[in-house]
């Protein structure tokens, strides 16, 4: 019995034909070069740098600047990684059917647990960060504020862990986003696709206006001391802005809808790492010439108050708060779309019951898959705050990183699945730092998150023993 158990781990998932333009459950290759890129820009630009400064700069001072470097790196050893390996396998799942492909079943289940993090956990706490710009604008535009007893979680940290706040209920303007996202999805990918790049150029010019203005205020003398915390404080800095970079895994994740994913979906990842490491540093750049990092803890790290104190023009404020608005809404879009594929690839293999993998023959969506991640991140986004979620969500992600770039050296070494639409330089050279370097990240976090982090791989493997295991067909 233990030697047919070990059997099932290691059992491989068979490579696809990626010749064919529909797929067996019906996903349809409709999304062109120029929207996947948009799609890996919209996941990824706004969570690190409307959000992230609050939460890494008190930690690493001006040098946050390293740590978003830093974080982009590594990122790139992964983007390389990632670009040969989708262009090999271009189908839904990303990591997940990668590693199952690769590296076997038991770790495969593995990998889909971070995944659900990495989607699930991101897609809520990016949609909790939206209520502070939501209200933000609407206290510009009307000197009116959304009740904090329906736009702030329950859920709050005391002294000794986590309590409950009396004066809060829910945050309502979370949830709303989250059930926006969900109705546009359920009515296709191509139309979420449209309208995610539509939003991501809006965001795109913003935050330009947002670095222009901020040069009136500029001042070189708060970036002294640069590192005042030292290289652990850049670290750990680097450790929590890596959750930003998720967007990487959202462009894999269409792989199966994309036209000919074997150049377009390379040029999309290594295209919107470009895009939004650059802007990331340069918005970090400018918001540290406007204030003093010691001033970036808690609202004061909002872009929105930080423009504020660069400018009197209270519009071009409301501007960033509009744009903000718009930049998350893609963002929970795309975290919601990555989540539903993860579902779907993982129903095809019959891990979870088929429902999830059912296509509507209409909007070519997995609507019973799109349902089940509204249901799952609906709760998390109006009662748990933001700052609870954003390291689990990094640990899965340089966790599904590493899987990556093994995946890619399993390909290579033993597979030989060659060649493919694009080749990794420098190999093995890019792969191996990429593990490296994540693993590097990864000492880098508390010892709460991995408390949390195996209780959730714990009943992930129940649930894996008690269900997938006498189901799974890969």
């Amino acid at each position: 019995m233990v030697i047919n158990m070990f059997k099932q781990l290691r059992r491989l998932k068979p490579f696809p034909d990626s010749s064919v333009t529909t797929s067996k459950n019906g996903l349809l290759r409709n999304i062109t070069l120029f929207q996947l890129t948009m799609m890996g820009v919209g996941s990824t630009l706004g969570t690190g740098i409307f959000f992230a400064l609050a939460e890494t700069v008190p930690l690493a001072g001006p040098a946050v600047i390293l740590s978003f470097t830093f974080a982009g790196l590594v990122a790139g050893l992964t983007a390389l990684c990632y670009a040969e390996v989708s262009s090999t396998l271009p189908v839904s799942g990303s990591s997940y059917t990668f590693t199952y492909m690769t590296l076997g079943e038991g770790a495969a289940m593995v990998v889909a647990s971070c995944l659900l993090l990495e989607w699930g956990i991101s897609g809520a706490a990016v949609a909790v960060g939206w209520s502070s710009y939501l209200n933000d604008l609407i206290s510009i535009a009307t000197n009116l504020e959304i009740p904090m007893a329906i736009r702030s979680s329950p859920l709050v940290e005391v002294a000794d862990g986590w309590g409950w706040n009396g004066e809060s209920y829910i945050n309502l303007p979370a949830v709303l986003l989250v059930l926006m996202c969900s109705l546009l999805l359920l009515r296709g990918s191509r139309e979420s696709a449209i309208i995610n790049a539509i939003l991501t150029i809006s965001k795109l010019g913003v935050l330009f206006l947002f670095v222009v203005m901020t040069l009136l205020a500029f001042k070189v003398e708060h970036f002294e001391p640069f590192i005042p915390f030292g290289v652990e404080g850049v670290g750990a800095a680097a450790a929590i802005i890596f959750f930003s970079y998720i967007g990487l895994d959202a462009v894999v994740n269409a792989s199966e809808e994309t036209i000919n994913p074997q150049r377009n979906v390379p040029l999309a990842i290594i295209g919107a790492l470009i895009i939004v490491t650059f802007v990331y540093i340069l918005v970090a750049i400018s918001s540290l010439g406007v204030q003093p990092a010691a001033d970036f803890a808690g609202h004061n790290g909002n872009l929105t108050m930080v423009l504020q104190r660069a400018t009197s023009v209270p519009w071009l404020s409301g501007l960033l708060a509009a744009g903000a608005v718009i930049s998350i809404f893609s963002v929970t879009l795309v975290c919601l779309y990555g989540q539903s594929r993860i579902f779907f690839a993982m129903a095809r293999d019959k891990v979870i019951p088929e429902v999830f993998c059912k296509v509507d023959p209409h909007s070519r969506s997995p609507k019973a898959g799109v349902l089940l991640s509204t249901v799952i991140v609906t709760p998390l986004a109006g009662f748990v705050p933001a700052q609870l979620l954003w390291s689990i969500v990094s640990l899965g992600t340089l966790i599904t990183f590493i899987t990556v770039a093994v995946s890619l050296i399993m390909l290579r070494s033993y597979f030989k699945r060659m060649p493919p639409g694009y080749k990794t330089p420098f190999y093995p050279l890019i792969p191996v730092l990429s593990i490296g370097s994540c693993i590097y990240l990864l000492m880098s976090l508390q010892q709460t998150v991995y408390v949390l982090f195996a209780v959730w791989i714990l009943l992930s493997a129940i649930f894996y023993f008690l269900y997938s295991q006498s189901r799974a067909t890969p």
